[in-house]
């Protein structure tokens, strides 16, 4: 064998011990160059986000108020754009997003060029964090704020910064403390998820005029539609420089499956955020859908009203039943138990009668059950529910 494998065209000779010692070697290379393959500091320090159940064990059909969908669904215009553009999907979308911009600003009375659009707002946040800070950095967000800021902040290398609230709702001076010469962004959904508190657009304005010169002021209004005589701070972004908002079309708009958010701020930093975002990075019938929706305002303003409506009933009818709860400023409510022990239970209770609810044990409010308002006749049954667990409690 060994004279066979000599004669060979100058083929190396391996005894059997040699060739196992070299395969050994080779395997222990192989393994200490995977072991060096390491994400980037921070990526493993981000929890992953859990989204709203949507199904329940033992039950064909839910009624799901877990992630704050608009319960009358999406605008009737809104689906036949729907319809019209699935005729071009072998077109690539459009890379500037004009009409849709185009839309929001007549709409809005913006300037198209000071907006950017993305997959829902999350995008917007994640390429604010990507464009505006990194390793060093410190990206500042309330403690009961949306779980994306800290994830953005750390997938961009940055290190989130948490701020007490008082009272679930964000404070300016607690804010202002802990800024510094390393605060590059600050971002306050207002009103808050899951909170639904909100603060004032005064108190806004102060904490921009008091952060330092080198830090971007973030307004998060996923949720500024639903309040009267707010616009989520867009004329404080239109004169202000070192502010910035972003909106949603996934909530009063109902558009949650077509994942469309956008952003309005200075020129300098729309530059920036462009150059970051993808070029295709919405679809056609995602844009063609938002244009329509945000055309459609007779249809947000029936679902404002329809919303309000039933919210401040549910959180009166909820508050009678012994639990506490906030006024909310969103299209949910957040009712206070006992105990985590009590909100597990009532949880588990409702899931067994085909709701979903959402634990907020995450945003540290263990207590709490976060529940989408639905519409009215929905609502009643579940107070109902509410109220018979309760009961069962006593």
């Amino acid at each position: 064998m060994e004279q066979r494998l000599q004669r060979g065209s100058g083929a190396a000779f391996f005894s059997g011990k040699k060739f196992i010692e070299v395969i050994q070697r080779f395997i222990s290379f192989w393994r200490s160059c995977m072991v060096n393959i390491k994400p980037q500091p921070g990526i493993m320090e981000i929890d992953l986000y859990e989204g709203g159940a949507s199904k329940l064990e033992g039950h064909d059909e839910v009624v799901k108020l877990s992630s704050n969908e608009n319960p009358f669904g999406p605008s009737p215009k809104a689906v036949d754009a729907y319809s019209i553009s699935g005729k071009s999907l072998h077109r690539y979308p459009s890379t500037s997003h004009g009409q849709l911009r185009q839309a929001i600003s007549r709409i809005l009375d913006l300037q198209p060029e000071n907006i950017i659009c993305g997959v829902g707002s999350d995008e917007i946040i994640s390429l604010l964090c990507q464009t505006f800070s990194g390793q060093g950095d410190e990206v500042i967000y309330t403690e009961h704020g949306f779980a994306m800021y800290k994830i953005s902040a750390l997938a961009a290398g940055a290190s989130p910064v948490v701020v007490e609230e008082k009272n679930r709702t964000a404070d300016i001076n607690n804010i202002l403390n802990k800024c510094n010469e390393n605060t590059k962004l600050i971002f306050i959904a207002n009103p808050n998820n899951p909170t639904g508190t909100m603060i004032t657009l005064k108190q806004i304005q102060e904490l921009a005029m008091k952060i330092p010169k080198h830090t971007l002021l973030v307004l998060d209004g996923a949720y500024a539609e639903y309040v009267d005589n707010y616009d989520g701070g867009m004329q404080l972004a239109k004169n202000t420089s070192n502010v910035f908002m972003i909106r949603t079309f996934s909530k009063i708009y109902g558009l949650g499956g077509m994942r469309v958010g956008w952003g309005f701020g200075s020129k300098s930093i729309i530059e920036a955020l462009q150059r970051v975002r993808g070029p295709f990075n919405l679809s056609a019938p995602a844009l063609a859908v938002a244009e329509a929706a945000i055309n459609d305002q007779d249809y947000v303003k029936r679902c404002k009203e329809e919303n309000n409506a039933t919210r401040d009933w549910f959180i009166s009818s909820l508050r009678k039943l012994g639990l506490a709860c906030d006024n909310s400023f969103t299209n949910f409510v957040l009712p206070r138990f006992k105990n985590q022990s009590q909100a597990e239970l009532c949880d588990k209770y409702l899931q067994s009668k085909g709701f979903i609810v959402r634990r907020v044990d995450g945003y540290n409010l263990p207590e709490s059950l976060r529940i989408t308002v639905a519409d009215r006749d929905t609502c009643k049954r579940l107070v109902k529910l509410i109220e018979e667990f309760l009961m069962g409690q006593k």
